[in-house]
């Protein structure tokens, strides 16, 4: 997906997880969304390179949107809204190939006592996909999920774990934000429940399926797919 034009800054905190004080090029410091309810580890650094969106609705009441910050070389989305559109785009253009071919894709559809992002019907049937936003860096390409203990994710792995055994086709799709991401594995020390349910699911016959991502400052989109490790 095309980002808007974005204003380079230096991030000077972050703060009441959703707000971050930023000093843009222009020495101007301003207050941004932070559309990331994670710990963002490894992200929320002072002094790191960010870069900002800017909304031109008089409505907002903060205009600006952190949306990436530099690690190393390399870039990481951490506007977490953005995963699901990118997830949409890249199932729309057959990117995603285990799930190509589908005939109709409808987008947040209540289950149970939440919502699924996504349910694309097929020939033979309904297929349930939820996504994940992987930014959480384990050094050497690997990228673990979640980065705060989310009890929510463990309860869409449940949803899925029994829509499969109901017969149905269930996916849990792990989308990196991240421009050097070469494996997915679970962030055990963090949130053991979420490992466990995630091992579980799988165990079930839920599908556990990991994209990597080109993170640049005009585009955010799916590439490959790459191995998630369980254990």
């Amino acid at each position: 997906m095309k980002l808007p034009p974005l204003h380079r800054g230096h991030l000077l905190k972050r703060y009441k997880r959703f707000l971050a004080d930023v000093e843009l090029e222009g020495g101007e410091v301003i207050t941004a969304h932070c559309a990331n309810p994670g710990a963002m580890t490894g992200l929320a650094v002072p002094g790191s390179e960010v870069f900002l969106s800017r909304s031109d609705d008089p409505k907002r009441k903060l205009p600006y949107s952190w949306e990436l910050c530099r690690v190393g070389r390399g870039l990481v989305c951490v506007n977490t809204a953005r995963a699901n559109p990118i997830a949409h785009e890249a199932l729309l253009a057959s990117r995603v190939a285990e799930l190509a071919g589908f005939l109709e894709c409808r987008r947040e559809v209540s289950i149970g006592e939440s919502r699924i992002d996504f349910r694309l019907e097929f020939s033979e049937g309904p297929c349930w996909v939820e996504v994940k936003n992987v930014t959480l860096d384990r050094g050497g390409g690997t990228s673990a999920f979640p980065d705060s203990v989310t009890k929510r994710g463990a309860r869409h792995l449940r949803e899925l774990r029994d829509l499969k055994r109901r017969g149905e086709r269930a996916v849990l799709l792990f989308c990196s934000s991240r421009s050097d991401t070469r494996r997915v594995i679970p962030a055990r020390d963090i949130d053991p429940a979420y490992a466990d349910a995630l091992l579980e699911a799988h165990t079930a016959g839920v599908e556990i399926i990991a994209y990597a991502a080109r993170v640049t400052q005009r585009e955010l989109c799916l590439t490959n797919r790459v191995p998630v490790e369980l254990e």
